[in-house]
């Protein structure tokens, strides 16, 4: 008999142990099989977070999507799927399976026609943070999907449900999949469908690992099932591509890190140490164009003074930012507009108004 087939509670259990593990294992069986089922309330829970989720992506609101997390029922066949997996149970698999891949077919087609019908071409950042997955999501998704495994046996952590809901979303990538496909923006439709496939995989993934390990039943079953190590051999190999986002994202992180501590300097620098801009003169914003080698900052001030600062105080201010961060070499370029005051004129000195004199007339 194949390992997947195999069955469990092992030989060396007691009687009333194997009574009891059996019962345990009935049980667990009926309800993800519940799970697992592509029921009227399956296809009505989809299709409402489908169009709260499309609709809160394209008006920007956080509080709507959030929403939609808590409704989408996704989460339960993919449990399903993890049970099955460990039970060895191909044909129960394939069955919650399917399950999934019709809800995400329903939510796909509603964002895609709630698209269309409004016919937006740009999105806003809602849309944009599901665009670009990193290993960061993997780890968020592996870890809620043990803890939701952990609530789903343990009733009394069942209040956990809804905040994990809202950690690991399945409902709104793909969602951003179907209004990118709306407005042809096949970039961002891969990046959202990457981010879907890193929820699945990860949390597919950590429920199976705490199902092996808090039932005992299931001990020592994912070592053996092909299908589970399959699992999770290609939630491994997500680490690659979603590596290089990751990459991504530590470098911006650096270049913002140096942005606020460059434009600290340069403030320092133009108002204590070098030169003085002059009166009711303001340091606008410092940006660097990483791109230039060696990268530019560029420094924009509103001056009361026009020629200020000098191209001799602005070497100055160059040469203390590069002591400051050596050993990287910046350049320096100062965009000053300058202020002009303009005030009313003086009112005239108060007094009798003055009045023309005519000489006396004689008689």
């Amino acid at each position: 008999m194949p390992d997947d087939l195999r069955p469990w509670p092992g030989p060396d259990a007691g009687h009333s142990d194997l009574v009891n593990l059996e019962q345990r294992r009935q049980a667990l069986e009926q309800e993800f099989q519940r799970d697992a089922s592509f029921s009227p309330v399956f296809v009505v829970l989809t299709l409402g977070a489908a169009l709260i989720a499309t609709l809160g992506l394209l008006a920007n609101s956080p509080a709507v999507v959030i929403g939609a997390m808590v409704v989408a029922p996704w989460i339960l066949p993919l449990q399903a799927m993890a049970f099955e997996v460990l039970r060895g149970s191909l044909p129960s698999f394939g069955r919650a399976l399917r399950t999934l891949l019709l809800g995400v077919l329903l939510g796909v087609s509603v964002s895609w026609s709630v698209g269309m019908l409004v016919g937006l071409a740009t999105f806003g950042e809602e849309v944009a943070a599901r665009t670009q997955p990193n290993v960061l999501d993997l780890g968020v998704a592996l870890a809620a999907g043990a803890v939701a495994m952990f609530a789903k046996l343990r009733k009394e952590a069942i209040s956990a449900l809804a905040g994990l809901a809202i950690a690991v979303a399945l409902v709104p990538p793909m969602c951003v999949v179907g209004l990118s496909l709306s407005a042809g923006q096949w970039p961002e439709a891969g990046g959202a469908l990457l981010l879907f496939l890193t929820n699945l995989l990860g949390i597919l993934s950590g429920a199976m690992v705490a199902l092996a390990l808090l039932e005992r039943p299931m001990r020592g079953r994912l070592l053996h099932s092909r299908l589970g190590l399959t699992s999770l051999a290609l939630t491994a190999l997500l680490v690659v591509p979603l590596g290089g986002s990751f990459l991504s994202l530590l470098a911006q992180s650096r270049h913002q890190a140096a942005e606020r501590r460059i434009s600290e300097l340069v403030q320092q620098s133009l108002r204590n140490e070098t030169i003085t801009l002059g009166r009711d003169s303001k340091l606008e914003d410092v940006r660097i164009l990483w791109d230039q080698d060696p990268p530019l900052i560029v420094a924009r001030a509103t001056v009361s003074a026009p020629d200020l600062p000098s191209p001799t105080q602005v070497a100055e201010v160059e040469a203390f930012i590069n002591r400051r961060l050596k050993p990287r070499r910046f350049r320096l370029v100062v965009q000053r507009t300058a202020i002009e005051v303009v005030a009313p004129q003086p009112p005239a000195a108060s007094g009798p108004a003055p009045s023309a004199t005519t000489a006396p007339q004689r008689p």
